[in-house]
């Protein structure tokens, strides 16, 4: 039994309930020629067997501009922007039906979601995105994420999809990012130069030396990849996901790590999920606004570690928006907690001292049916 960081490898992998999966170009294609059928029918099958052993998953799937190019009878890689623009939404509708058949077979329902960087970096944009991919997730239905080729360039381009990959594992809290790939991880050098390089079987996300071991910036196995993928490795840590990275052509890859099998390399995070996002919220952002609550509430947020309903709401201040960090204060001023606000001041002043069946009759919409949720909230000392 291995341990990184203080952390049973194994049961990391075996613990890991919702699940964010990446695969690149090289194993959903014919070498680039359009989409590989036989591939994505077998990745389609090992993430209905993470369903069937009551895992949430999604997969973060390249693989559009390739089908797009065949489709349009082209055999060399475009370079102009609207021509690979123009690949990419066609190519786009041969992966959603791609993904929607092979999925369908094993009984799972599929849904295509195309995001740009401005999407998560707009605080609504991310809200919306969060609640969607959540609420696809409670219906079972398996979200199949690719970057928004169509409408991006160079300024709002996440730049590869493995840091999509770890932005939606922060984006939804996942327990594990797993980036496959046609190689079988990290290693101490470049395998194909140097035949001592050591394989790394685990470590722990965002070691600088194990950066520095991918290539760093500009050297030639970073061009290749890797360095992205340890970067997308420390960047999922921000939010407690650990990451795999895995030769994408292991039998029975996923439904194996599921198991404990540490397979490829295992970068764990330092910090537990829940415990990134309280210290996240706590630590790392400034106040936007404050709620006052009566002493039932604050009482249940502080002894049984409730969610806050707008009905033991008694008073709003600030001008916060929604996703903006505010305080919960008790009758008498003193700091209860602090979270993220599911709806913005001028809403939540209509909200006090209201049930949560009346949120959708007075705003025209429901978000949450919390002000904020207990997952987003954190007691804090006055």
């Amino acid at each position: 039994m291995s341990a990184v960081a203080g952390r049973d490898a194994a049961a990391i992998l075996r613990e890991a309930r919702r699940i964010v999966v990446k695969v690149g170009s090289s194993l959903v294609t014919n070498d680039g020629r359009g989409l590989d059928e036989v591939a994505i029918g077998e990745w389609s099958r090992q993430l209905a067997a993470l369903a069937a052993d009551g895992r949430e998953v999604i997969m973060v799937s390249s693989g559009a501009i390739a089908e797009g190019m065949k489709r349009l009878g082209w055999t060399t890689r475009p370079r102009e922007l609207h021509e690979l623009q123009a690949a990419a939404a066609v190519g786009q509708m041969g992966l959603a039906q791609m993904y929607e058949t092979k999925l369908r077979e094993h009984g799972l329902g599929s849904a295509q979601v195309l995001l740009t960087h401005a999407d998560l970096a707009d605080r609504e944009r991310y809200l919306n995105a969060r609640s969607t991919l959540l609420t696809l997730l409670g219906l079972h239905v398996v979200p199949v994420i690719n970057e928004n080729d169509t409408v991006v360039n160079d300024d709002i381009k996440f730049g590869d999809n493995d840091t999509l990959g770890a932005l939606v594992a922060n984006l939804v809290e996942a327990d594990l990012l797993v980036i496959l790939t046609d190689q079988k991880g990290l290693y101490s050098a470049d395998p194909r130069k140097d035949p001592a390089a050591r394989f790394i079987r685990e470590g722990r996300a965002g070691d600088a030396a194990l950066e520095a071991m991918a290539g760093g910036a500009g050297s030639s196995i970073g061009r290749g990849g890797m360095i992205t993928k340890v970067l997308a490795a420390r960047r999922a840590a921000g939010s407690g996901a650990s990451t795999v990275i895995a030769w994408g052509r292991e039998p029975d890859c996923l439904p194996r790590l599921a198991r404990g099998e540490i397979i490829g390399t295992l970068l764990v995070a330092p910090t537990q999920k829940s415990q990134a996002r309280k210290r996240w919220i706590a630590d790392h952002l400034q106040l936007r606004g404050a709620v006052t609550v009566d002493e039932g509430a604050a009482a249940k947020l502080r002894e049984h570690g409730k969610s806050l309903l707008p009905i033991g709401m008694t008073g709003v201040e600030g001008g916060f928006s929604r996703g903006d960090v505010i305080a919960v204060r008790d009758p008498a001023g003193l700091e209860v907690a602090r979270g993220l606000a599911n709806y913005a001041a001028a809403e939540a002043r209509l909200l006090c001292r209201k049930p949560s069946s009346e949120i959708e009759p007075l705003l025209g919409y429901m978000a949450e049916p919390e002000m904020i949720h207990r997952t987003n909230l954190v007691l804090t000392r006055s």
